[in-house]
């Protein structure tokens, strides 16, 4: 289905996906522990992948203070949290996917898209050309401008559109994201309603938020049938959150377990209680029991999700668990919330 050249290197070529050549060519970022799953190159790995990242857009129009791409961070365009996405060239990139598909390596594709020059077109061009030579189911994290661009991008193939949300209330966004709450909740609750099943929302305690607040938001965002991703403010060099520490673990901990309860229907915000903002309790008798497979604590999203490190060092706090935990980890990370009930 593809077009070779001799060399073996090709700057542009086609794809066939059944609806027409779709042409592909130039270079895309690949985080750096997809690159190693793909063979692009030769990296250590305590854990790998089971998702294949892809980031394109180039340098953000957004301002996000939290984000390593921001309009003004001065951090590496090569980064994004604490990650690092050298590029190759797109061709080899999607023929490494078919072949990671094949092997059973890659389960699925995640394109991280910032507001870059033609995002959008770029955005519906590689989602078309790794469905013309793969199977992969593809997600990305997105900004679409509307309903109209959200029906274009689930027609190229999208399986979900992940909203980055962010902030977990209009508090929180206005100083970290300075973007329009209102809007980017009207877009996720219009494409929920129209398009059920395939939106995601992603989530970062540590923001500025209470726990009350963050608790809450999940609570909304499951309300509309959207999958919540939770992820952990990870400060990075350059950008304007550099000298903000990360959350608590223990804020973290409840968190997750509040999020693992809220998606399972073991619990639901008005069950909770709070003091000062603070979770201190989540009036259930057998809560250990319910968190004692340790599904809590891993990495949360979409299916086979689990992005190794984003938010932690291998040597660090281990925020999200990329594997299964051991009986010894689990009972670390439900001691770690903090509450005296378990």
């Amino acid at each position: 289905m593809t077009s070779a050249s001799k060399e073996g290197i090709i700057h542009a070529a086609t794809v066939d996906d059944g609806r027409g050549l779709i042409k592909v060519g130039g270079k895309v970022n690949v985080s750096i522990g997809t690159a190693g799953v793909l063979g692009l190159d030769k990296v250590r790995m305590d854990v790998a992948p089971t998702t294949a990242y892809l980031m394109v857009g180039g340098r953000c129009r957004m301002d996000c203070a939290f984000c390593a791409q921001a309009r003004s961070s001065s951090a590496s365009a090569l980064k994004l949290s604490r990650v690092t996405w050298p590029p190759f060239e797109e061709k080899e990139v999607l023929d490494r996917l078919a072949e990671a598909e094949v092997k059973g390596t890659i389960r699925r594709v995640c394109l991280q898209v910032t507001v870059g020059r033609d995002y959008f077109r770029r955005t519906l061009e590689l989602v078309q050309a790794i469905k013309g030579i793969c199977h992969l189911p593809v997600d990305a994290s997105v900004l679409p401008g509307d309903l109209r661009q959200v029906e274009a991008l689930l027609a190229a193939g999208l399986d979900h559109i992940g909203f980055g949300l962010d902030a977990a209330c209009e508090r929180v966004f206005k100083r970290v994201k300075g973007g329009d709450w209102r809007h980017s909740l009207a877009l996720i609750e219009e494409t929920a309603e129209h398009f059920p099943g395939h939106v995601a929302v992603h989530l970062i305690v540590g923001l500025g938020e209470t726990e009350r607040e963050m608790a809450e938001a999940i609570q909304r965002m499951h309300d509309l049938g959207a999958v919540v991703a939770l992820f952990a403010f990870t400060p990075v060099w350059g950008t304007a959150m550099e000298n903000v520490p990360p959350p608590p673990l223990p804020t973290y901990r409840r968190m997750q377990a509040v999020r693992h309860l809220i998606v399972h229907g073991l619990a639901r915000f008005e069950d909770l209680a709070f003091d000062g903002g603070r979770l201190v309790s989540f009036n259930i008798s057998n809560l250990g029991e319910l968190l004692a497979d340790g599904e809590a604590f891993r990495t949360s999203g979409c299916p086979d999700c689990n992005r190794p490190f984003y938010n932690e060092r291998p040597s660090g706090t281990m925020y999200n668990y990329p594997r299964p935990l051991s009986p010894a980890e689990v009972e670390a990370a439900i001691a770690e919330l903090k509450l005296g009930e378990i």
